[in-house]
């Protein structure tokens, strides 16, 4: 399932009846349900009980998969056998396939990085440079870490390539959706704007306010998202939001700012 997360359940609610019995799922879907901020794997095991369901997450840029360039990612399934099964399906010479069962920390890095790659998109807008965009990068992955263990992720996923791996592709290539509309955003456009001239969906600017919430709900920290939130929602504009950004108050690495 390769469906943008607003139209997720719409579309496999329509293909369900078509699914053999005890087909396996796998996501590529990197955003949450708008609605009710369940991630793409919940929507699966509702509208498809029965079914095994999985994701296929990590740094692949689509033009250059499609282009043969090598890239690597990973496969959760929830179950070790399912895993090694569907693995030699995807894997080829130059596209690698990793497993591990933990289907929530893998689909909640995709999910993450997109809104962390606005933020990066923002400081490179701005003109920053390449100080500020390492700083996000590696507080971004604190705060993607805290909510992704918060709501039951391992934490080695995020040293991986669901979580630190697709988050540096991400926040750094001109290929990037997410990083884009920062980018734009830095200049000082309105979401409006930019989003009016693009052609594929831009899964972070959706999932921002959902993250936001999920954050409050499990009372964890994330200034970064919370400020690409409020950019979005026109609260704030970019060069306010990194002024805010850097007058948090500061601690350990360990603690939330």
């Amino acid at each position: 399932m390769a469906i943008p997360s607003q139209n997720y359940r719409e579309v496999l609610t329509m293909a369900a009846p078509h699914i053999g019995e005890g087909v396996p799922i796998v996501s590529l879907t990197k955003g949450l349900e708008p609605s009710t901020r369940r991630r793409m794997t919940e929507v699966v095991a509702e509208v498809c009980p029965g079914h095994a369901c999985g994701v296929l997450t990590g740094p692949n840029l689509a033009r250059e998969v499609i282009a043969g360039f090598a890239a690597a990612c990973v496969l959760a399934m929830p179950d070790e056998y399912s895993a090694r099964t569907l693995q030699p399906l995807f894997h080829t010479r130059v596209f690698r396939v990793y497993r591990n069962t933990d289907v929530i920390g893998s689909e909640l890095g995709g999910v993450l990085k997109n809104v962390i790659a606005i933020a990066a998109g923002m400081g490179d807008g701005q003109g920053a440079g390449e100080n500020t965009r390492s700083a996000l990068i590696t507080r971004g992955l604190a705060e993607i870490t805290r909510l992704g263990v918060a709501l039951g992720g391992q934490v080695e996923t995020f040293s991986g390539l669901a979580g630190i791996g697709d988050l540096v592709a991400t926040c750094t290539s001109p290929q990037s959706r997410n990083h884009h509309v920062g980018v734009e955003l830095g200049k000082g456009l309105s979401i409006d704007e930019i989003t009016a001239e693009m052609f594929m969906v831009a899964e972070g600017v959706k999932s921002a306010p959902a993250v936001v919430a999920l954050a409050q709900e499990h009372s964890v920290q994330m200034p970064l998202v919370e400020g690409v939130y409020n950019v979005v929602r026109g609260e704030l504009t970019a060069s306010q939001a990194v002024r805010e950004i850097m007058r948090a108050d500061i601690g350990t690495e360990s603690e939330p700012n």
